[in-house]
């Protein structure tokens, strides 16, 4: 920064001149990690209610949280999301996921027309879903990893 002498009309170093950092309106994760889990729990949310509202719009047969998840994926996929902008609110998600099911279980204990033998129907398509799912989980992380193994794999060739 310099100033005009007013004597001799020339430019002259201000002595005592300091430069002042802008001010940042970025929070740093690392030192806010309770905002920074919040804020990864909205984007999760935000990805839901995109995969719902692409189901609506596109009258697909399929749930919004798959669409969602589907979408994440794509994005993950593409490298414009990264899976640390998102790891600690899956975490959290994973961590407290028996808050999610324990209503469903005091429900059940509600009605009970479940006790039955539509609770051994209802029981036996959780069983079945639930292997479907995991089954269905391990050939996409099956899949994911030989894709990973590939691509790292290419990478050393192209170095």
């Amino acid at each position: 920064m310099k100033s005009i002498h007013f004597l001799h009309g020339e430019e002259a170093p201000i002595v005592r001149s300091r430069e002042f950092p802008e001010p940042s309106m970025r929070i740093n994760p690392k030192n806010h990690p309770k905002l920074s889990c919040l804020a990864q729990i909205l984007l999760l949310l935000a990805f839901w209610q995109a995969g719902e509202a692409i189901v609506r719009l596109a009258h697909l047969p399929i749930p919004g949280a798959i669409a969602g998840m589907l979408l994440v994926l794509v994005l993950f996929t593409s490298g414009k999301v990264k899976l640390a902008s998102m790891k600690r609110g899956a975490e959290w998600f994973l961590a407290e996921m028996l808050l999610f099911f324990v209503p469903a279980v005091l429900a059940l204990l509600d009605h009970g027309e479940f006790i039955g033998i539509i609770g051994l129907k209802v029981l036996t398509v959780i069983f079945a879903g639930t292997i479907i799912v995991m089954g269905v989980t391990a050939i996409a992380i099956d899949f994911g990893y030989r894709l990973m193994m590939r691509q790292g794999a290419s990478s050393h060739v192209q170095h």
